[in-house]
Formats: structure tokens, C-alpha cells, sequence
């Protein structure tokens, strides 16, 4: 059955307004607040034939970084296409040899493995701010300020930024 997915279209540069007009009569897109991505709906069977159609059908017309499946599968991931130098080929291809794996299995695994190091760190860097926000903070106005910032706006709020207490 061939079904339609939602793709993620991250450029290297914001494209061009010629550049987006070419791609907009090969394609419907989808732009955001951020001029380096864009969205678009590609049929296909699997999610990986649509990120591959898709860059086959742009590759030429605008300055693609990465295309990504912008849903995750039913196994809760998140497909990636990007397209390697062939230097990056020839290491990947060597480093999956090394640990008898096929390419695309040792870079899903390092992807994955990045990924979680990149949340761990960010866990570890905002309990280290928090404590040290306890030093001079109680708890109680801790919780407030977050309650205050989540209630009036979750993610636009400047940082360092804190809404003041009601009175």
C-alpha cells in the first residue's frame, strides 16, 4: 500500500526565492519560522523510499543537508537521509568492517549512541545549573519561576528571563 510521509527538509542555507519556486513545481512545501527547513508530503511504500525519492527529486534544485522522516515509525524512529562524502564512505565503511557490521547498521548504532550522550549531557549541564540556582534559591521560588515561564509562554521566553512572582 502506498502511503504519504511527512518529510523534513533541513537545508545547509536558506534557499533562494528562485530556488524555492523551481522546488515548489516538483513538490508542495511547507515552510517554517526558520528559513532552513521546510516540509514536505512524498507518497511511497516505506518511509525510507520516500526520503529517497524525495532527494532524488531535489537533490539538483536546492542546497539539501538532511532529509528526515518528520514522524517517528512504529518502532519510534526517526529516518535520516544524508548524503556522504565519499571520505566519510570509506571510513564508516572501514570502521563497520572492523566490528563486522554492515555500514548502514555501525552508523545507525553510532547515530543512536551520539544521540544519547547529547541527552545525558544536557541532563547532567541543567542539574549542575539547577544546583547552583539552589544556592541562592529555596526550592519553593524555584518551582514558582519555572510554573510562571511554562504558564506564560514554554519556549519563547528569553534565557535567563524569569517571571516575577505574583503579588
Amino acid at each position: 500500500m502506498t502511503a504519504h510521509y511527512a518529510i523534513e527538509i533541513v537545508l545547509t542555507r536558506p534557499a533562494t526565492d528562485d530556488e524555492l519556486g523551481r522546488a515548489g513545481r516538483v513538490v508542495a512545501l511547507a515552510s517554517d519560522t526558520n528559513p532552513t527547513r521546510l516540509l514536505a508530503l512524498q507518497r511511497a511504500k516505506t518511509p525510507g523510499r520516500a526520503l529517497r525519492v524525495l532527494r532524488r527529486r531535489l537533490d539538483a534544485i536546492l542546497p539539501i543537508d538532511v532529509l528526515t522522516t518528520h514522524h517517528p515509525d512504529k518502532k519510534g524512529r526517526v529516518l535520516l537521509n544524508v548524503t556522504l562524502s565519499p571520505a566519510a564512505r570509506t571510513t564508516i565503511h572501514r570502521a563497520a568492517a572492523a566490528r563486522d557490521q554492515r555500514p548502514r547498521d555501525f552508523l545507525s548504532q553510532a547515530v543512536t549512541s551520539a544521540v544519547v550522550r547529547h541527552g545525558e549531557e544536557r541532563a547532567r549541564h541543567l542539574t549542575a545549573r539547577l544546583e547552583e540556582l539552589l544556592v541562592e534559591h529555596t526550592p519553593e521560588e524555584l518551582l514558582l519561576c519555572v510554573a510562571n515561564a511554562f504558564r506564560s509562554h514554554p519556549h519563547g521566553r528569553p534565557r535567563g528571563e524569569c517571571a516575577s512572582a505574583p503579588s
